[in-house]
């Protein structure tokens, strides 16, 4: 890759401004000054180093963010904030997009990168990756309710669900609970709840394949996954 385009996408100015880099001597690649930006490095065996900081170069992103609600899970909207918005200019340089979309009210597990690859691997229909969801229902869920999801519910267009896996935490006039399903259907837990005559008033999404919210992360923040954590989102099969 030519240097001054590594530079670039790295986020360290734009053409123009790497060239200026370049032409004040701040670069070294492997001990060398280098001037010319058209010279070509590989990226993965030779040392950068800008004004003797290493600059590792990468290629894609990996983001666990715990999304507040209020946020759109898009890139861009023209009225709000969205979890785009709330990435750091050094990470959004990356062009990363939201792994499906949670609801704007919704919160919780929310990935984000620019691997389109991978993106399409969890969210394509026929691998049926599972998502948990935590919520608090208005009403009280029974062991009826489990059996229906059991064997899929059929939502407000005639759409019938996958089985959903759900768990009664806390039954009562309002009910805690988990549910895991295999699709997201837009507005799909609370699609799901409707069903069976209730109404989801508070809901987190907890997991989505093999990751689990990180719960030291606060609402809004986000962190990089760790290099396993990426290796197991590659390799997973769902069962």
């Amino acid at each position: 890759m030519r240097i001054d385009k590594m530079l670039a996408n790295m986020g360290y100015g734009s053409r123009k401004e790497v060239k200026k880099l370049l032409k004040d001597g701040g670069l070294q690649v492997n001990g060398e000054v280098i001037k010319d930006g058209k010279v070509h490095i590989d990226t993965e065996k030779d040392t950068v180093m800008l004004y003797g900081e290493q600059v590792e170069y990468k290629e894609y992103i990996y983001l666990l963010m715990n999304k507040p609600p209020g946020v759109i899970s898009a890139t861009e909207d023209g009225q709000d904030e969205t979890v785009i918005d709330l990435l750091q200019l050094e990470d959004q340089i990356f062009n990363p997009f939201p792994v499906g979309r949670l609801d704007k009210d919704t919160e919780g597990f929310l990935l984000i990168t620019n691997d389109g690859q991978l993106s399409h691997q969890l969210l394509s229909p026929k691998r049926h990756v599972p998502k948990t969801y935590f919520a608090v229902i208005d009403g009280e869920v029974t062991e009826a309710d489990v059996e229906a999801f059991k064997n899929g519910v059929t939502l407000d267009d005639g759409y019938e669900t996958k089985p959903g896996d759900l768990t009664i935490l806390k039954s009562g006039l309002t009910s805690d609970i988990e549910l895991t399903i295999t699709e997201g259907k837009f507005h799909q837990v609370k699609r799901m709840f409707e069903s069976v005559g209730k109404r989801v008033v508070y809901l987190k999404r907890l997991t989505m394949g093999p990751l689990e919210l990180d719960e030291d992360l606060e609402l809004g923040e986000y962190r990089e996954l760790t290099e396993e954590e990426v290796t197991l989102l590659k390799e997973y099969k769902p069962q």
